[in-house]
């Protein structure tokens, strides 16, 4: 490895339901500058797949480089070493900000290792009002569109910048402003993480990015009609999902922007010389690509195809083909700071591709997710026993999906295939038939280990009511 870019700190950057082609690196139509300026000096990984469908199902791969369920049979990173516990131990101060996600809190064990931990969960409020918003976002939504002209006038009035006069309804200033503190008081080699929630549903962005991405001022106020719809709980037409599309960008957009901030921030602290930024989501989002909203239990690349990009000052900007899991972030950061990663870590380091440009190994990516009669279904997982086990495999070309329980399956060529829609499994001889000899002990090896940890497994407690509150204003019920 080149040992002479010297990284002395580490941000890991995580936004929540951010698909791969929601940014320009990915897809040149986005709107997304700060991003796209990051994965122009960085090393943009374009095969990067998380490890699960939604939050609780990927995370445990992204800060303890462990398969969700793998240790514990359920769905935290209590029993394995985190990469803050790992970091802090060697002596790094650590900070962990989370916008309000109910699944990143201390029950699941995500602050451990953490100096200064902070979800934002009790920032839901103790009043009636405070708790129907949380457990209502769409009304939250209204309230934006139709509040920001006047929180516009006001701004401009009392003479601030128009960075923020709108409502935090993702909790996403208060994520930056804790980051913000905790760089302005760094005093040495620190780990950084925040996550960001802008992009997960009910998508809420402020209008001036909702105007950035769209076609006018007049587009801001017809976005009330896609939240309305979706409220009440009406048939999604073309229209609408446009128009939540178009939400969707706004926010990612929101987001880019924050990022901006926090790494001007980097620099006003004379950090950025020094400090390594990583870039992931932590899975995608459906439009309707096989027939949902949202991130239901599914497997296909709009849910697990997501941006990964790590930035090491003085490093040569470049793209890798190679297919990447979210498992390799925790040895790539301790990599980068010359910590030894632990022996129980699944992912490998990519830090030799990011400083030399050496190749990744070429190793089949792992997904799983868990799915009950009801596909639209979402209890809160928290074991196997919420319904049936799928498990996916990936490699640069072929997708297999696989039912461990009702043992069906498909297989897709991405290549001339890109949202998965042509099932190729009923070939009974040629490369698709390959691909499922390939893959299927793959999936039933890993099937294996989780099934074994999960029948040893505890039932997991209660969560408190304001983490309930969160859980259910994401929608999970």
């Amino acid at each position: 490895m080149n040992t002479d870019t010297p990284v002395s700190n580490v941000v890991l950057v995580t936004v929540d339901s951010l698909r791969a082609d929601a940014i320009g690196a990915y897809d040149r139509s986005r709107h997304t500058p700060v991003m796209d300026d990051l994965a122009d000096r960085g090393t943009v990984f374009e095969r990067a797949f998380a490890t699960g469908n939604w939050t609780p199902f990927s995370f445990p791969s992204m800060l303890a480089s462990r398969p969700v369920f793998a240790d514990s049979g359920e769905i935290g990173v209590e029993n394995v070493p985190t990469l803050a516990r790992t970091v802090s131990d060697s002596g790094v101060a650590t900070g962990g900000f989370n916008a309000a996600n109910g699944f990143l809190t201390s029950h699941w064990g995500y602050d451990d290792g953490f100096d200064e931990f902070e979800p934002f969960v009790a920032s839901v409020g103790s009043s009636i009002y405070s708790r129907y918003l949380a457990t209502h976002p769409t009304i939250e939504a209204w309230l934006q569109l139709a509040a920001s002209p006047v929180r516009r006038i006001r701004s401009r009035l009392a003479g601030n910048t128009d960075d923020r006069p709108f409502l935090d309804t993702s909790r996403m200033f208060d994520v930056e402003h804790a980051a913000t503190e905790f760089l302005e008081e760094a005093d040495g080699p620190f780990f950084l993480w925040v996550h960001y929630m802008d992009t997960h549903t009910p998508y809420v962005p402020a209008p001036r990015y909702i105007r950035e991405v769209s076609d006018g001022i007049l587009g801001t106020h017809r976005m009330l009609h896609a939240h309305t719809r979706t409220g009440l709980g009406w048939e999604v037409d073309e229209r609408t999902l446009n128009e939540l599309r178009t939400l969707y960008q706004a926010a990612a957009r929101q987001v880019d922007a924050s990022i901006g901030r926090l790494l001007d921030e980097l620099a006003a602290n004379g950090l950025d010389d020094e400090t390594a930024v990583v870039l992931a989501g932590d899975h995608g989002e459906e439009f309707q690509e096989h027939g949902h909203l949202a991130h239901y239990p599914k497997l296909y690349d709009e849910l697990i195809n997501v941006p990964f990009v790590v930035d090491v000052p003085g490093a040569e900007g470049r793209r890798v083909e190679q297919q990447v899991g979210l498992d390799a972030i925790p040895p790539t950061v301790t990599d980068l700071l010359g910590i030894d990663a632990p022996g129980e870590w699944t992912g490998d380091s990519l830090a030799s591709t990011v400083l030399d440009g050496d190749e990744p190994a070429d190793e089949p990516v792992v997904s799983v997710t868990v799915r009950g009669d009801d596909v639209t279904a979402q209890p809160i997982p928290r074991s196997l026993d919420d319904g049936d086990l799928l498990v996916s495999v990936r490699d640069r070309d072929w997708t297999y999906i696989r039912n461990v329980d009702t043992e069906t399956e498909e297989v897709y060529y991405r290549p001339d295939d890109p949202t998965q829609q042509d099932d190729r499994s009923d070939e009974a001889e040629g490369d698709a038939r390959a691909v499922v000899e390939r893959f299927r002990p793959i999936v039933d090896a890993h099937a294996e280990l989780l099934r074994e940890r999960g029948d040893a497994a505890a039932t997991a407690g209660d969560v408190d009511e304001d983490l309930g509150a969160r859980l259910e204003a994401l929608g999970y019920r």
